[in-house]
């Protein structure tokens, strides 16, 4: 090999066009995968936010109304859901709002922001439903929806 050729080999380092097109390629196509199954991931950890609030503020409820023997307020004794500090029903990006009668009530939690479109429900009876759900997501009117793809 002589040696202008040999020197010319030493002098060419670093990556083809061709070689970084494949590159980005393939990682455009694992993002395609990849980013759909993580938004999922993120959604269905903040769903927990609402069925944990639902539940507590039905634990709420029932404590309330074995003092005072009725859901809505009586007297001094404020209902839970009637709380003049919207910090005790907000959980995350869920508020939670209520529906209440003296022997019956209906949580509703709402999403916002990255849940934005997701509602979800309890009564006094522990009925569980999903209202409202964004597209690709089910609704379900006996259980919380908390996974894409679930079947009610």
């Amino acid at each position: 090999m002589p040696a202008s050729t040999a020197a010319r080999l030493r002098l060419q380092r670093g990556f083809t066009l061709i070689e970084l097109m494949v590159t980005v390629a393939i990682v455009g196509i694992l993002g395609a995968i990849a980013y759909p199954s993580y938004r999922d991931y993120i959604i269905r950890g903040e769903l927990t936010d609402a069925t944990n609030g639902l539940s507590a503020m039905r634990a709420n409820m029932e404590r309330f109304f074995q003092d005072n023997r009725t859901y809505v307020t009586s007297g001094a004794f404020v209902t839970p859901c009637q709380s003049v500090d919207p910090a005790t029903r907000t959980f995350n990006d869920f508020v939670v709002s209520c529906t209440v009668t003296a022997t019956t009530f209906t949580l509703t939690a709402t999403g916002s922001g990255p849940v934005a479109g997701f509602a979800f429900t309890v009564n006094e009876q522990d009925l569980q439903a999903t209202t409202a759900a964004p597209t690709g997501w089910s609704t379900c009117a006996s259980k919380w929806m908390t996974k894409k793809g679930m079947t009610c």
